[in-house]
């Protein structure tokens, strides 16, 4: 898992979180990696500011692992039709990819994670006050659909299009 954040023109920034199975950034060489782009929201945010400013960073998350990785660096969107069938998951081969030239690489500690109990799963809150994606989407988007439509748009949206 990553979270990749990218400059707004603006000077604010974005970010989204990026991932597949295990190994889905590929390693091109000690300088450069390659991240398959997926099915999303459909928004272009992230390619919209790398074309502006190539300036990105990249948090990266294992599960169950509690250290963590920071790359900062500089990206490039990019369609290789042989990189691409690299990174064919599922028989899905994404239409593009981002390349990141890595400027800066960090370990991080994990003690924000051990302090949260990211790991332990009789540290984690009660989820039953948290909205689901259904009720952010219908008040963020002031749907007029009926809740438990919402709510079924997007359990099949999860199930049947991640590739």
């Amino acid at each position: 898992m990553v979270v990749l954040a990218t400059r707004r023109p603006d000077g604010g920034v974005d970010m989204t979180p990026r991932g597949d199975p295990s190994g889905f950034v590929l390693i091109l060489n000690d300088r450069v990696i390659a991240l398959p782009d997926r099915l999303g929201n459909n928004r272009a945010d992230a390619f919209e500011n790398i074309l502006r400013d190539p300036g990105v960073g990249l948090y990266f998350i294992i599960p169950g692992h509690r250290d963590s990785l920071r790359i900062s660096g500089q990206a490039r969107i990019v369609r290789d039709t042989k990189l691409m069938r690299q990174m064919e998951v599922r028989g899905h081969v994404p239409d593009l990819a981002i390349l990141v030239r890595v400027d800066a690489l960090l370990s991080h500690c994990p003690k924000a994670f051990v302090r949260a109990g990211m790991w332990e799963q009789d540290a984690w809150p009660d989820l039953s006050d948290v909205p689901s994606a259904g009720e952010f989407l219908k008040v963020h988007g002031s749907l007029p659909d009926p809740l438990a439509d919402v709510d079924g748009i997007v359990e099949k949206d999860g199930q049947t299009r991640l590739y």
